[in-house]
């Protein structure tokens, strides 16, 4: 009777907390239920999940760097859809200064890719940095609030100090392929602790031409020849 009490009475404080201080869906911003975690049901049924990580073929993420790098391993969780539910939840991750979508999917992705031996002997997690004054205007690196939540659920190491942005650069979104590569040349430092990590797992938010994962991998191959580098995102365009 005392745990039945006690369970009860856990039971109703749960539901008042509930009340008074309602969990909002980290994509909608709508009030969710008891039953649902983070995400409401409507928007987790509007994502389109890749399932990259059940594939023993070369995927369209691992296409789009053939004859560019020579990667061990990529993976997205989502694949990205304009004015849908993953745009929606990209731009509360990158602009609404909500690291905890970062943290809950950054967890959803480390579930999928534990089910991969490719990610067995991952030594880090490397969040593609930005640059100093970006962060501090966004106020956090949300490729590091991703690799936070990977690590946070694999129990892995997250490294933030071996790849430094030291080029502050305007946005890429609308420049061209070769344009977006021209202008990150020079963008990134990898300093020497990068040496003692075998297997290396870059984390950005989403992909679209590759060429930011691209001229990182380029620059750690050329201090760590001898590195295995794989890539995990959020989303795929």
């Amino acid at each position: 009777m005392r745990s039945t009490s006690f369970i009860k009475r856990g039971g109703i404080l749960n539901d008042i907390r509930h009340l008074i201080f309602p969990q909002k869906c980290l994509s909608c911003e709508g009030e969710l239920t008891r039953a649902e975690n983070s995400i409401c049901s409507i928007c987790t049924m509007n994502f389109t999940e890749t399932n990259f990580h059940l594939s023993d073929e070369p995927t369209s993420m691992d296409k789009i760097f053939w004859g560019r790098i020579s990667l061990e391993k990529t993976f997205a969780l989502f694949f990205f859809e304009k004015a849908k539910t993953t745009q929606k939840v990209l731009f509360q991750l990158k602009y609404k200064n909500n690291p905890a979508v970062g943290h809950y999917f950054g967890r959803e992705i480390a579930k999928r890719i534990k089910m991969n031996s490719s990610f067995d002997d991952v030594d880090v997690f490397i969040p593609v940095p930005l640059h100093p004054k970006k962060e501090f205007t966004r106020g956090y690196n949300q490729s590091e609030a991703l690799a936070l939540g990977i690590t946070q659920e694999l129990g892995a190491l997250i490294d933030t100090r071996s790849v430094k942005r030291v080029q502050h650069g305007v946005s890429q979104t609308k420049k061209s392929k070769f344009d977006r590569w021209a202008s990150i040349q020079s963008t990134f430092k990898i300093n020497e602790s990068i040496k003692k990590y075998k297997h290396i797992v870059l984390v950005d938010d989403v992909i679209t031409t590759g060429s930011t994962i691209e001229v990182i991998a380029s620059a750690i191959l050329e201090k760590h020849p001898s590195a295995r580098i794989s890539v995990v995102t959020l989303a795929i365009t």
